[in-house]
């Protein structure tokens, strides 16, 4: 049956306020639409402060390091509050928010709160470090999928609305340093690295949040990172670095296409970088390390690393350009090494003081790395393997941490505090 005119336009509109599918310049998801840290976009200015650079700032309902992630006109970040140093020593009182920031002006469209559904991990430890809010949300264009932790993952729709909430665990590490990976989304599903949940990764059906699948070993825990799509010959794979290897994983089934001895002890939290076949793994704790190696054949690969290195990055993950990886480890120093060789280009001290000072990734744009350090500002470097440092940006009136990748959209990067949220532009 044909519909009247009339209708038909009712329901396009209605279609176009639902969803919004995916184009340039959205960012949606960690680490940018490649889970790399690189866009295509830009300019972004290298210096800023309150006075240049700065179109917009919004205060946020609560702290986090998640990701401020970009669909068209909306930015979407997770807060928590409630519980914590600040907020007492109540845990049930313990709260998550997803966030719609509206992109041109920075008003708050809407905030969803989740209220802690179980006990999680006590304000102690590293959880200090890093808190309650830490996975990045992931967007389809059509949904918006948030991960709370043991209180599960939730799908809402662009306006807010909760469409369905999937628990995958209420477990806990050996360590109770509590949830970091982000989301993301593979074909008709939402892939989650329940890890610390659950030793376990998920397939969960993005309509309905169903689980397909469920890949569950011991060797997952301390397995931070958040999961990348790599090529494999004809096929795709979802490629997770673990404590001691890397996992290569059937995104139909969960079921374990190859395996790479990496020997990375502990904990292993930055995500793989990928290019030309080729597999680069960082981590591992307390010995650090860099592992690359050929991701092709069947079960035990281990024969294709090319090289190891000494030099790491414990928790940021790096940065891939025109061969070349850059990060900046925990300490707060700079590195560049040749990807096809291992070797160390440079390292520079970039960020001082005590304690981890650097927890975000870097992102790139228009040969410039942005570099968020916790209380010192945001270095940015060339991008070339000759150290350069162009600027060091700090906001004065936020004194807290800045704990999360920044987003890039167009000619604008956002950044996020425990604070607030920020548009350069």
């Amino acid at each position: 049956m044909k519909l009247p005119y009339q209708v038909s336009a009712v329901l396009l509109v209605l279609l176009a306020m639902t969803s919004a599918p995916i184009q340039a310049g959205d960012w949606p998801r960690f680490r940018g639409p490649n889970g790399d840290g690189v866009s295509t976009e830009g300019p972004i200015p290298a210096k800023w402060d309150l006075a240049t650079n700065l179109k917009w700032k919004a205060d946020l309902p609560g702290k986090g390091s998640s990701s401020p992630i970009v669909l068209g006109d909306r930015i979407f970040v997770t807060c928590y509050s409630g519980y914590g140093e600040a907020a007492g020593g109540d845990a049930a009182q313990l709260a998550r928010h997803l966030v719609c920031v509206d992109k041109p002006s920075g008003k708050i469209l809407w905030t969803k709160t989740v209220k802690n559904s179980v006990e999680e991990d006590r304000y102690q430890g590293f959880i200090t470090e890093h808190g309650y809010a830490s996975g990045t949300p992931v967007t389809d264009g059509e949904r918006v999928y948030a991960f709370f932790g043991k209180s599960g993952v939730s799908a809402y729709d662009l306006e807010g609305n909760e469409l369905w909430n999937a628990g995958v665990g209420t477990s806990s590490s050996n360590r109770r340093w509590g949830s970091a990976a982000s989301l993301i989304v593979h074909g008709d599903s939402v892939i989650v690295n329940a890890s610390e949940e659950s030793r376990s990764i998920r397939s969960l059906d993005r309509k309905t949040g169903k689980e397909n699948w469920k890949t569950e070993a011991d060797l997952l825990e301390l397995a931070y990172g958040t999961p990348n799509v790599v090529k494999n010959g004809d096929r795709e794979l979802l490629v997770l670095a673990v404590p001691q290897e890397v996992w290569a994983l059937n995104p139909e089934n969960g079921k374990l296409a190859w395996f790479c001895e990496t020997k990375l002890p502990g904990n292993v939290s930055p995500s793989i970088n990928t290019a030309n076949g080729m597999i680069y793994v960082t981590g591992g704790y307390p010995a650090t390390g860099s592992v690359a190696f050929k991701a092709e054949g069947k079960g035990d690969i281990t024969s294709k690393i090319t090289w190891t290195s000494r030099d790491a990055s414990y928790v940021a993950s790096p940065v891939l350009h025109e061969g070349h990886l850059y990060w900046i480890d925990d300490k707060g120093v700079a590195f560049c090494a040749n990807a096809e060789t291992g070797k160390t280009v440079y390292r520079e001290r970039l960020v001082g003081g005590g304690g981890r000072p650097v927890y975000a990734s870097p992102v790139l744009c228009d040969g410039k790395l942005f570099i968020p350090s916790r209380w010192e500002g945001v270095y940015v470097i060339a991008a070339k393997p000759e150290f350069e440092l162009l600027a060091e940006n700090r906001f004065p009136d936020d004194k807290s941490d800045f704990n999360g990748t920044p987003a890039i959209s167009g000619k604008q990067m956002f950044l996020r505090s425990d604070k607030a949220l920020y548009c350069i532009e």
